[in-house]
């Protein structure tokens, strides 16, 4: 708990992000002093955002016998191996969008039966706070562990975002910007900027559209989990990893993100990127975590 302290003071204190160099202090315990940015003011970081949005309000202790510690949603249900969906419109310009889906998913294998609980937000798991960015997977698995939880698995991470129904957003099948922050345009990144420890931090603040969590609160999946798609990016253990490798290929990398972020890009419940490594760490990825189900 001291160090989720130390994090939380510094998140207050408003700091924004830190350079590669100095995220480094995580891996002997995630004192994450510059990863995430400062509190936002609800209701003007988007034009979709609504005033009614939640708030910094002390969230009630989770009861001895509850399922989840407190801040987590209970996830309870059948995860569908291979699901497929049908887009009945797609959208224009850039990235594998789609408009609106047939209502109706295929679900090829045999489902697996889930139980667990998941952060309802991104970390530091905070409404009325925005997420932490800049951070790689080691770093993400090393702040959960510190709190006594773990990254969540791919499969865990998809059936928190789709619930029972499959549903290729959080929120339904046809796709909405105003639910989620998600299709914002932004300038491209000046790479060479995130090689140099004195510029990086501007360049970050340059592209950043994210928005606190919470924020957008019609981006909420059945399970009452917020900002699975769009906003930041979100690590994972990827599966596929443990999975003998075809011959003559390598075993897929044990990092995976989930969600999309801000930008015009899939946003969707089902799709993961698996070609990043464990070291890879950029303006607009984070994480959330995840723990077993008393």
């Amino acid at each position: 708990m001291f160090a989720r302290s130390l994090l939380l003071l510094s998140l207050l204190a408003g700091a924004v992000t830190a350079a590669p160099q100095a995220v480094q202090a995580l891996r002997s315990g995630p004192q994450a002093a510059a990863l995430a940015g400062p509190p936002a003011e609800l209701g003007t970081s988007h034009p979709e955002a609504h005033a009614d949005a939640p708030v910094l309000a002390p969230a009630a202790a989770a009861a001895p016998d509850a399922p989840c510690p407190e801040g987590m949603a209970l996830v309870e249900g059948e995860y569908c191996p291979s699901l497929g969906h049908r887009c009945l419109r797609e959208l224009d310009g850039p990235g594998d969008r789609c408009a609106e889906y047939d209502e109706t998913p295929i679900c090829k294998g045999k489902p697996e039966r889930k139980r667990y609980c998941i952060d309802r937000y991104e970390y530091p798991n905070l409404a009325g706070v925005k997420p932490v960015v800049m951070v790689d997977w080691l770093e993400a698995k090393a702040a959960c562990d510190t709190e006594g939880k773990r990254l969540c698995t791919g499969s865990e991470w998809t059936l928190a975002c789709e619930g029972a129904e499959r549903l290729p957003y959080p929120y339904g099948v046809s796709r909405d910007a105003g639910a989620c922050n998600i299709d914002r345009p932004h300038p491209e990144p000046d790479l060479e900027a995130f090689g140099h420890p004195r510029e990086v931090s501007a360049e970050v603040a340059r592209l950043d559209q994210r928005v606190a969590s919470g924020q957008m609160n019609r981006c909420e999946s059945p399970y009452g989990v917020h900002d699975m798609t769009g906003n930041v990016d979100e690590w994972v253990v990827n599966e596929r990893h443990f999975e003998a490798p075809a011959e003559g290929q390598e075993a897929p990398y044990v990092s995976g993100l989930k969600g999309g972020y801000w930008g015009p890009v899939r946003d969707r419940c089902r799709p993961t990127t698996t070609f990043h490594n464990e070291w890879f760490r950029f303006y607009q990825v984070g994480f959330r975590c995840c723990d077993e189900a008393r």
